[in-house]
């Protein structure tokens, strides 16, 4: 585990998902989530319909795969997503096959998928920035949203994806005081996480809460990185956001 100058910093997404399970409130927010197997990819796959399969540590989305399995009885049931590379196979054990030689020896997990809801027929997801503050407080200091490429599964700018304020994104979905509660209630969970994993890192100095929403507008945590990248926020309109996120990273000693 790789310690950097101002935080602790949590490489594996299964112990960050094993530390939030751990929290019953936080339980409903945490899609299913398996160490990869031939087993498990077979049973998430066959109760969900869709599934993510993500390196158990990796950034930038890079190495995420969109699993399908359709309903028909002949033809192509079985498809994958990586990058923007598709494949289709009759069979599961082909599918597992291709899938293990991108994988090879490391560790994968795989997710229940979350049908994003989409801006302008691009899937979206959130990233909510949650900090300590200098009196050692956390504080949810910033949330954005981020749009997919049009023929990528991941939201992330390195991937492609696009930056946008989350009230635009939002607008589609719900409006007026609806959307301001909305937004503090995506505040919340970010402050509920950073205090959940603080009780086992207790070095930790911030998180990039990413969340997606489904259908209904449930929130679902995909991921938590505990060393987001703060310049995204410069994207946004209100300067005095990233204004304070730079701030209270310096604070705890973080180099910008």
């Amino acid at each position: 585990m790789r310690k950097v100058n101002y935080s602790r910093h949590i490489v594996s997404k299964w112990r960050k998902t094993s530390v939030m399970l751990r929290n019953a409130k936080l339980r409903t927010y945490v899609p299913e989530t398996r160490k990869m197997t031939r087993t498990s990819l077979h049973d998430l796959l066959n109760q969900y319909g869709m599934v993510y399969i993500k390196p158990d540590s990796g950034t930038y989305g890079n190495g995420v795969m969109r699993v399908e399995k359709s309903s028909v009885t002949d033809g192509k049931r079985y498809k994958y997503q990586n990058g923007v590379v598709k494949k289709s196979f009759s069979n599961f054990d082909d599918l597992y096959n291709s899938i293990r030689k991108r994988t090879r020896k490391r560790l994968y997990l795989v997710q229940k998928g979350i049908h994003l809801t989409k801006y302008r027929n691009r899937r979206f997801d959130i990233r909510v920035m949650v900090q300590q503050t200098p009196n050692r407080k956390w504080e949810a200091t910033g949330v954005i949203g981020r749009v997919a490429h049009p023929k990528k599964i991941v939201t992330n700018v390195h991937n492609g994806g696009t930056l946008k304020p989350i009230e635009t994104l939002l607008s589609a979905y719900v409006s007026g005081t609806a959307k301001k509660k909305y937004i503090h209630r995506l505040r919340k969970l970010g402050l509920s996480t950073a205090r959940q994993l603080h009780t086992t890192y207790r070095g930790l100095k911030e998180i990039g809460l990413d969340v997606a929403l489904d259908n209904k507008l449930h929130p679902w945590v995909l991921e938590v990185n505990t060393s987001p990248d703060p310049y995204i926020f410069r994207r946004l309109k209100d300067k005095s956001i990233f204004g304070k996120i730079r701030r209270y990273a310096k604070a705890y000693g973080k180099r910008l």
